[in-house]
């Protein structure tokens, strides 16, 4: 099953561990993958997209022209991604940063979730929003279990966070939940 997501949001919100989480959860399922980082010119503060496309038979490019879904973090990039966006798609929009009212599309199924504070209440910190917003997408999608995402955290994080592990699953089964 063909999937391709592309997540946007400011440097510094996790972007880039988010896609290669996914990526290393679609190898632990034995799916093809390919993972595109996409870095503004600033470090923490520009901005910074990553598309990941997902499929059982063999992928011919990781370009992702018409997204199928979108995780967004923030303003500018719902402006970017989402005039480009398949009619059908799944848009996981942090509400925190950006109103719902902002989405010009009513042929998407937009999930607007307050990241932030499920994350605080989840695990205890705000800064695991991007987790939140993965297991949303992937609850919403299906595209890989929850469970897979999971277990691919000791691969995706450098280990001087694994001690991070543990809250890091937590805000990902509170977005999987959050869009259940």
């Amino acid at each position: 099953m063909y999937n391709d997501v592309i997540m946007a949001g400011f440097g510094g919100q996790g972007i880039m561990l988010i896609g290669n989480l996914l990526a290393y959860a679609a190898i632990l399922e034995d799916k093809n993958v390919t993972f595109l980082p996409s870095y503004g010119v600033e470090m923490r503060g520009g901005t910074a997209n990553c598309s990941v496309v997902i499929d059982e038979r063999v992928i011919g490019s990781p370009i992702v022209g018409r997204p199928m879904s979108l995780i967004i973090m923030n303003r500018p990039s719902l402006l970017k991604f989402e005039p480009r966006m398949k009619s059908g798609g799944v848009v996981i929009l942090n509400k925190t940063l950006v109103a719902p009212e902002v989405s010009e599309r009513d042929d998407i199924d937009l999930l607007a979730l307050d990241l932030n504070a499920i994350s605080e209440e989840a695990a205890g910190n705000a800064r695991l929003a991007n987790m939140v917003a993965l297991g949303a997408y992937v609850q919403k999608s299906g595209v890989v279990a929850v469970d897979s995402v999971s277990a691919a955290l000791k691969d995706a994080l450098n280990p001087k966070y694994h001690k991070m592990i543990s809250a890091n699953k937590k805000a990902i089964e509170a977005g999987a939940a959050a869009a259940s």
